[in-house]
């Protein structure tokens, strides 16, 4: 199967958010697995080509926004077998990051996702490339299925895009892209799409995030638990709608791991080495140990020790975790916390640092290896938000023999059986009520379990053995896209 990749980021070439990697690892399983993948990226601020076979001049793609029109630079590398495609432009994105600065977000951001996804489109025959799948990621690639029907479908069947489905890949239902209606005329779209039911509006604005919601063949979330609940009211960030009319159309996958990368049987950046054969987790302990010396805790081996990585805000339910952390270091705990966020919450998290010294530890930003020598060492992961199907971390933090705490309803039941409901099969703990009393009493359920040695070394082991390898998820999103080729056909004959 052919497969064009259309995302804003891509590790190790231009890195953001975890959609970076994301973007990398499930085309490379899928290219591993005998399809032949194209990733097509713009040309963001701080482009890294360390290590990439020089970048190979292909041509220019002209396209037309309103009156005006504007080109991009298409040149090629390849990155782990598979074929990259950059796309230049010498004001939207040379010397800018891929969504805003430091003072938020672009206000031309409408303008620039609408040009490149049209040049994405034009360049197909330029590139050579009739995909059966353009796999498009979040609101910045929303207008690629818009556009793909409109001005491609409906006007020229036999170019490469018209062939083409769509499967939109939401990971960020938060993120929507939502602009002025004005931007219509700007970017050349007809305005009769923001007054249909199944259109481009939500709330007023032109959301992109519900452009490609609506007019992709099939849309998938992370989760299957996540593509359910997001068709429940208030569930859906305003989308509710537009999911369960096309309940039949969304999927949910779930993200898999890089055990080359997360795997704790050959990770060198532990202090030792282990995984589901070692019976009594001398090696984990190890870690455990080495950790505490790092970070200058206090070595308490029987004090559960729990980790928190990512941002420090409320989308990822850290106004839960500062009205109780006090509660959980009172409990016996020790904590390590690694991650950005507001100046106002990380002075907060420096008190609790200097109230319980040798119990609670800040690393403010985020750094990889010491993501792995805290996973190596963690007994628990605090991981509480409220949306949260897109995440692998808690997959990842499993292999590493670390057990989640989740938020029942936030869409990783697919990762995270809960073992208050189901001892034999449970590999973390749900806390039922999105409160910071709830919150308390999912630790304070794990705290019980991790007095018995023995049930917690079983849960443990449990989890080391989990697999959410990419080759195994790889396979899902290929039965995913048989579905988007029936469907395209049919889908343009009813446009």
């Amino acid at each position: 199967m052919k497969l064009a990749f259309v995302t804003p980021e891509l590790d190790p070439l231009v890195r953001k958010t975890p959609l970076a990697e994301l973007a990398r690892v499930l085309p490379r399983a899928l290219s591993q697995t005998g399809n032949e993948v194209r990733i097509f990226l713009p040309a963001s601020e701080g482009l890294d080509l360390t290590n990439l076979p020089p970048l190979e001049p292909l041509g220019v793609v002209s396209v037309t926004s309103g009156e005006s029109s504007t080109s991009f630079s298409i040149r090629k590398t390849t990155l782990e077998g598979m074929v990259v495609y950059v796309f230049g432009h010498p004001v939207m994105f040379k010397d800018r990051q891929p969504y805003g600065n430091d003072e938020g977000p672009y206000r031309d951001n409408g303008k620039r996702y609408a040009a490149f996804s049209r040049a994405v489109l034009a360049s197909l025959p330029i590139v050579d490339f009739a995909p059966d799948v353009l796999h498009c990621f979040d609101w910045t690639t929303g207008l690629v299925p818009v556009i793909r029907e409109v001005e491609y479908a409906e006007r020229q069947p036999d170019h490469p895009a018209a062939k083409a489905g769509v499967y939109f890949h939401i990971t960020n239902l938060a993120m929507q892209g939502s602009f002025e209606r004005d931007l219509l005329a700007q970017i050349a779209l007809p305005h009769s799409l923001f007054q249909r039911v199944d259109g481009i509006e939500l709330g007023g604005k032109v959301s992109f995030l519900k452009a490609g919601c609506e007019f992709s063949t099939i849309l998938g979330t992370n989760s299957i638990g996540h593509a359910r609940r997001i068709q429940e009211q208030d569930r859906g960030y305003g989308l509710e709608e537009t999911f369960r009319r096309r309940s039949k159309e969304l999927v949910g996958i779930p993200t898999g791991v890089d055990y080359k990368t997360w795997n704790p049987e050959e990770d060198t950046l532990l202090a030792q080495s282990y995984g589901a054969a070692d019976k009594n987790l001398n090696g984990k302990r190890r870690c455990k140990v080495a950790l505490q010396q790092q970070l200058s805790l206090e070595k308490a081996p029987r004090s559960p020790l729990v980790a928190l990585l990512g941002r420090f805000d409320t989308d990822n339910g850290f106004d839960l975790v500062a009205e109780q952390l006090t509660s959980i270091l009172e409990h016996g705990f020790e904590v390590v916390l690694m991650g950005a966020g507001r100046p106002d919450m990380h002075e907060r998290l420096k008190t609790l640092e200097t109230s319980f010294p040798g119990r609670c530890r800040l690393i403010e930003g985020y750094y990889n290896n010491t993501a792995h020598a805290i996973l190596g060492a963690a007994d628990l992961l605090l991981f509480p938000s409220h949306y949260a199907a897109g995440s692998a971390q808690c997959a990842i933090a499993m292999r590493y023999g670390v057990v989640p705490i989740v938020y029942s309803g936030s869409g990783l039941e697919d990762y995270v059986l809960d073992f208050g409901t189901n001892q034999r099969t449970g590999t973390g703990f749900h806390f039922k009520n999105y409160t910071g009393e709830g919150l308390l009493a999912g630790v304070d359920e794990a705290r019980k379990l991790y007095k018995d040695q023995a049930a917690w070394n079983t849960l443990v082991r449990r989890c080391l053995r989990q697999d959410f390898s990419w080759q195994a998820i790889a396979a899902e999103y290929v039965k995913a896209y048989r579905r988007v080729t029936r469907r395209i056909r049919p889908r343009e004959k009813s446009a």
